[in-house]
């Protein structure tokens, strides 16, 4: 498959399971966003950071 073909796909589903969360549970999604919002940068970015690196790790052993 084409880069072009496969990114919209790779966007849709980041936007399904970011949407799954606040469909399920809204109460729990409003206090995990305000707990978000208490937490210093640099917390923000180490976890973003993790995120970033489990996503590469996944993309290495699927490919």
């Amino acid at each position: 498959m084409d880069f072009w073909q496969v990114l919209p796909v790779a966007i849709a589903l980041v936007f399904v399971f970011e949407g799954l969360l606040p469909f399920i549970s809204p109460g729990r999604w409003r206090e995990m966003i305000a707990l978000i919002g208490q937490m210093d940068d640099r917390t923000i970015r180490l976890i973003g950071l993790g995120s970033m690196l489990c996503g590469v790790c996944l993309l290495y052993l699927v490919h």
